[in-house]
């Protein structure tokens, strides 16, 4: 009994070892490349059983940099049921394919996702799938994308924030400088990015155009600006920052927008549960403001990133004021200073005219 348990073992074990490297040799087979011999040609495209035609043009120059590409994903691991390749066929696969199954991978996103309502939306018939939001082929490291880039890829597809936020004051630099899941994932950590505008070139400056500028690496950069690398760039590294900047001729200011952080909870967005209390942001205490980064994006879309006190959200390069809690402190101290003087200056004033009565009312008397 006891040998035909080991040899049962053993055959398992076998079996698995030999599906194993018949799929990874399947898979290595079939690369990214051997699919873009067809699928790069712009005309490509099939009619479904409705008779609408999609496209299935795969922009190589933007998947090349996608997180999955980027992350060595074959497109059979998504395209699971494409096993094999007869190119004596017009179409070498089969032509109906599985819907792309999201969740074998990003299982976490899957949990979060089944409590929002994108999801329940199901219940009246109506599917949000994933990519409704996520182009599967182009997506890039979201983390260092601008609130402008989010809300064009995301919820502007589907709607109009202009029709929901009467109540909200100044909306329109809300919308600019806040990333919608901040309220409307009350349960996700949030943090502001830093990037750097060019006044010159009148642009976000990317990454690597600055360190090509400055004719240094990037590990040289990070190791000038955080110099005593504890991690964490102090008012004092900024400032050193801006100034190796200005001598490489480039001069600008940092635009903040605060952002949710890349967690699975981020999906969890429901009606009604959006948070309306302006106090959370609009407060000397937030704690939104306690994770502040510095962001260069390089053109792959990866970034510099390094974090930095949120004290300089308050130094003159940074703009970023969101009001009650970021006020440049130099300025507040020049403002207090003119108000003391002038104060001041009525008070030597009063104090000299009554000092002087007596004397006023002897000239008086005389004349």
């Amino acid at each position: 009994m006891e040998q035909t348990k080991r040899f049962c073992f053993v055959a398992k074990a076998l079996g698995f070892v030999l599906l194993f490297c018949t799929w990874t040799t399947v898979a290595a087979a079939i690369d990214n490349e051997t699919c873009m011999e067809c699928h790069e040609d712009e005309s490509l495209t099939r009619t479904d059983s409705t008779g609408v035609k999609d496209s299935l043009y795969v922009d190589y120059e933007k998947f090349k940099y996608s997180v999955h590409n980027v992350n060595d994903v074959a497109c059979v691991d998504c395209h699971a049921d494409i096993t094999e390749l007869n190119m004596d066929e017009d179409v070498p696969h089969p032509v109906d394919l599985k819907p792309v199954a999201c969740q074998n991978c990003h299982d976490d996103v899957a949990e979060a996702y089944k409590n929002s309502v994108h999801q329940k939306m199901s219940r009246k018939g109506v599917t949000v799938p994933c990519y409704a939001c996520h182009d599967y082929h182009t997506t890039v490291p979201l983390e260092y994308t601008t609130v402008a880039e989010r809300q064009k890829s995301f919820c502007l597809k589907c709607h109009d924030p202009n029709n929901y936020h009467d109540w909200l004051p100044a909306k329109e630099n809300h919308f600019a400088l806040v990333d919608c899941t901040v309220c409307h994932a009350p349960n996700v950590s949030r943090h502001v990015n830093l990037r750097f505008f060019d006044l010159a070139d009148k642009q976000f400056l990317k990454g690597n155009v600055m360190l090509q500028r400055m004719g240094i690496s990037e590990e040289k950069f990070v190791a000038l600006v955080d110099r005593d690398s504890n991690g964490i760039v102090n008012v004092d590294e900024f400032d050193d920052m801006v100034y190796m900047l200005r001598k490489h001729k480039m001069r600008g200011v940092f635009h903040g927008e605060l952002v949710a952080d890349m967690d699975p909870v981020l999906h969890q967005v429901n009606r009604g549960a959006a948070s309306r209390d302006c106090s959370q942001c609009h407060s000397a205490i937030s704690s939104f403001f306690k994770d502040v980064r510095l962001i260069f994006v390089m053109d792959d879309g990866s970034a510099i990133s390094l974090k930095v006190d949120r004290r300089i959200l308050q130094t003159y390069y940074a703009a970023f004021n969101a009001l009650g809690t970021t006020r440049v402190r130099l300025l507040d101290m020049i403002g207090i200073v003119l108000i003391a003087g002038g104060l001041t200056v009525v008070l030597i004033h009063l104090t000299i005219r009554i000092l002087t009565i007596p004397l006023r009312r002897r000239k008086k008397d005389r004349s």
